[in-house]
């Protein structure tokens, strides 16, 4: 089994944020999170997927995600990629 971290930001243009998750079925875990049963800080907000990368272990996943979660620079270098390519 493969497990993925992910970067999510809001759609809307009122509200801006970024989401930091992982999880080993990423398509299940966006449905959840647009539909208000995801984390509870994406609730109310619509996310679309801007960042994954696939792990072979949950702890290495896990690991990167909180590497991720903390590093402000490198949330907003995944984010400036994305929007330059979209």
């Amino acid at each position: 089994m493969f497990y993925y971290v992910y970067m999510l930001k809001t759609i809307s243009k009122d509200h801006f944020k970024t989401y930091v998750g992982y999880t080993n079925n990423v398509i299940l875990r966006i449905k959840k999170h647009n539909n208000n049963t995801g984390a509870k800080s994406t609730k109310g907000y619509e996310w679309i997927l801007i960042f994954k990368k696939k792990f072979l272990s949950k702890s290495s996943a896990m690991s990167y995600e909180y590497h991720l979660k903390k590093n402000r620079k490198l949330r907003k270098e995944i984010l400036d990629k994305y929007e330059k390519n979209n």
